[in-house]
């Protein structure tokens, strides 16, 4: 029977790189949908409807996703 291949190749274990860009795109993923949730119940109550609440809460994601994936990146790489 075949050994299946890695996901990273013949490498073997991904490197400290590789963790830390996985650990930046999981921390922006999570800030995203946090985003979403906070920056839309913070638009909603504020009246905003239409473009002005999709501007918002796009900001909001971004923000959220940049912020959250770049501690979670800090932390993947101490732990390296």
């Amino acid at each position: 029977m075949p050994v299946p291949s890695s996901a990273y190749g013949h490498q073997g274990a991904p490197s400290c790189f590789d963790r830390i860009k996985v650990g930046f795109m999981m921390g922006f993923c999570v800030g995203m949908a946090s985003g979403a949730l906070f920056g839309g119940f913070s638009a909603l109550r504020y009246g905003l409807r239409g473009r002005e609440l999709f501007s918002t809460v796009g900001k909001t994601m971004i923000q959220g996703g940049g912020t959250f994936g770049t501690f979670m990146s800090i932390g993947t790489g101490i732990r390296c």
